[in-house]
């Protein structure tokens, strides 16, 4: 690439970066008052349906829409750089329409389905496979770290990794964790007691592959390796929970609740209201606490399909690990598996830097879980 070209590249893709910085989904998808609508849920025997509030999207969306349109991307000559480029105009396109029209009902189901796709049959055949077996484990682990406790093994842990982030406790969130890119943030639920195998799971998750993947994109001189290549979720989560998996943490309760995500995201499909959702997963065994929170995760917004992807991603990661592959180029930041190519393109022409920080849990298979390893060999 001439010097022109590089600088031409580094401009679109600073353009790129300052207008995106905003589109942290997450931000704005989180009700602010689950609390008080569980006990409203609980309280009518599971009839009322919730009525959640979400944070003030604080941007103008059409403004946004209308300036990453304007970007001069056929001024990139690489033709696999420019296709990329577009690619990702598109995909930043459709989560600004996500933000737009969250607590829209169908119009925000829509647009997730745009943006996230929904199961196929055996996606859903698949999750069921799942359900079939028993848990492994004890039942009862004692819930008996509290936020700051859980906080203290956090920073334990990612002392074995080269770098610092901030961890923020919050009392709004959907998930008992969750990594905010954007600012370099861990949010810990400050209402939730956790088990040691809660935080085996979620360390692993979060910061050997969430935040490794952030702190990787960081590094890379080009910022969309930072706010994720088009259907980055399914690879990035799908190497999360293989890293649960590859670290011994990952059980059989924990692979049921990603099973049981979906099949509430496939009830979306089938216009389920959320109540119906709720008595679904409770016909499939789930405690009230787990299937509100799960249908809280499913429908807040309006129907968000994102969490099925979990299960989907795990599977195409675990594929590509079996398969002999290296697994250090989807590290490289927010990246998607079946870009694979372009991300390698874009290494070798010196365009991006190969993953400084690695998940540590790939080093080695500690899994011990047999039933676990039975399952992902048996997936349709």
């Amino acid at each position: 690439m001439s010097m022109t070209q590089e600088k031409v590249l580094l401009k679109i893709d600073k353009q790129i970066d300052e207008l995106v910085k905003k589109i942290e989904l997450l931000n704005y998808i989180n009700p602010l008052n689950i609390e008080k609508q569980r006990k409203k849920f609980f309280k009518s025997n599971f009839t009322i349906e919730p009525k959640f509030k979400y944070p003030k999207v604080d941007f103008d969306t059409f403004e946004l829409q209308r300036s990453l349109f304007a970007i001069e991307i056929n001024d990139i000559e690489d033709e696999v750089v420019r296709k990329l480029y577009e690619d990702i105009i598109y995909e930043y396109s459709g989560l600004i329409e996500c933000i737009d029209t969250i607590g829209q009902g169908k119009k925000f189901y829509y647009n997730s389905l745009r943006s996230f796709g929904t199961p196929t049959e055996k996606d859903v055949e698949n999750a069921k496979f799942i359900l079939h077996f028993k848990d492994e484990e004890a039942e009862n682990e004692e819930a008996t770290f509290d936020v700051c406790k859980t906080e203290e093994q956090f920073r334990n842990y990612s002392e074995r990794y080269d770098f610092t982030y901030t961890i923020k406790h919050s009392d709004k969130l959907s998930a008992i964790a969750m990594v905010l890119n954007n600012d370099q943030t861990l949010v810990l639920n400050s209402g939730h007691l956790f088990t040691q195998n809660d935080i085996d799971i979620l360390t692993n998750h979060e910061i050997g592959v969430h935040m490794v993947t952030t702190m990787n994109g960081l590094l890379n001189p080009l910022k969309i390796f930072s706010h994720g290549f088009p259907n980055n979720t399914e690879t990035q989560e799908g190497l999360a929970v293989f890293s649960e998996y590859m670290s011994d943490s990952l059980n059989m309760r924990r692979l049921k609740r990603i099973a049981y995500r979906v099949l509430a995201v496939d009830s979306l499909a089938k216009g389920y209201s959320f109540s119906e959702t709720f008595r679904m997963l409770r016909n499939y065994g789930m405690k009230k606490k787990d299937a509100f929170t799960v249908s809280v995760r499913v429908h807040r917004g309006g129907g968000f399909t994102k969490d099925y992807l979990y299960l989907t991603g795990l599977q195409k990661v675990y594929a590509y690990y079996k398969s002999g592959k290296d697994l250090s180029p989807l590290l490289t930041g927010k990246v998607t598996l079946e870009y694979l190519n372009e991300i390698n393109y874009l290494i070798k022409n010196s365009y991006a830097k190969e993953s400084i920080h690695i998940t540590d849990s790939y080093a080695k298979n500690d899994n011990s879980k047999e039933t676990l390893t039975y399952i992902l060999d048996n997936f349709k």
